[in-house]
């Protein structure tokens, strides 16, 4: 073992033990791994940031069960794909399923002269930033809930083939075979719409004025624009290489890793100081 498998265990049975500083620091090195994937998985920051709390939760009481038979983050990374693979309360799973025909249709309809007095004052750039983080994610629903957890995890968190085999509880050369057709499929679409992958397509700056007009951008509540990104050198901390990217997947890999909302550490607080804290851990 490591020194941060150690350290994690030791975190883990000073828990159990009933030191809530351990556990704070335990569901803290992760909170925001499970933020990124939920975020990644569900398409939108409120819709994660109900889960990322649901998962924290789930982990937390079911931390007796650890048989520290793999690292903590896979452990946690089992609770939380598992979670979010029959996640029912998302904004998107009460929509009707996207699909890439009906997106790749929207996105060549979709563009309308961007008039500054619908911008409420918000800088051009930081408009297309926006709609670029929200564009990337709702593109992601395009595939179903395996397929996208399969792409979340290969490409964005580049996670190793042999962990994300057993969290599908399939081999690591079937997941590779399945994770490079999923790459075709999104590869084909976004050289055919995507201006990020073909210069001559779309563009998210002249997207503005339609996504503002078809409410799908709010310049008064920029929701990636507000949360706060992590440092590169700790997202990089808990993913490990897996393989080289190429261009279009490059797209979505070098996508910034956000921390988990404030709200989300309020909450932690609130549960672990709370007088029910000795029954959610089974201590009562």
């Amino acid at each position: 073992m490591n020194n941060k498998t150690d350290d994690a265990n030791e975190k883990i049975e000073l828990a159990l033990n009933g030191d809530k500083q351990a556990l704070e620091l335990l569901l803290g090195s992760v909170q925001d791994m499970v933020y990124n994937l939920s975020l990644r998985m569900l398409g939108n920051p409120h819709d994660a940031e109900d889960a990322t709390q649901e998962i924290l939760i789930k982990t937390m009481t079911g931390l007796s069960s650890f048989r520290k038979e793999s690292a903590f983050s896979t452990w946690v990374y089992r609770i939380a794909t598992n979670y979010l693979l029959n996640y029912k309360n998302s904004f998107f799973a009460k929509q009707p399923p996207l699909s890439f025909e009906f997106y790749g249709a929207d996105i060549e309809a979709g563009f309308l002269r961007n008039n500054p007095g619908m911008m409420n004052g918000v800088d051009e750039e930081i408009l297309t930033h926006e709609l670029k983080m929200s564009c990337t994610n709702v593109m992601l629903q395009c595939f179903d809930p395996e397929s996208r957890l399969i792409y979340v995890l290969g490409i964005m968190f580049k996670v190793d083939s042999k962990v994300c085999g057993e969290i599908l509880r399939i081999t690591p050369e079937a997941y590779r075979q399945r994770l490079s057709r999923i790459r075709q499929k999104m590869a084909g679409f976004l050289k055919q719409y995507c201006g990020l992958a073909s210069p001559e397509k779309c563009n998210c700056q002249k997207r503005i004025g339609y996504a503002i007009t078809n409410h799908r951008l709010n310049p008064a509540n920029l929701e990636y624009h507000q949360l706060e990104k992590v440092d590169e050198d700790v997202a990089l901390d808990y993913l490990a290489a897996m393989e080289e990217m190429d261009m279009e997947s490059a797209i979505f890999a070098k996508l910034p890793s956000y921390r988990s909302p404030q709200n989300t550490k309020d909450f932690l607080q609130n549960i672990l100081f709370s007088e029910n804290m000795a029954t959610i851990m089974g201590q009562a």
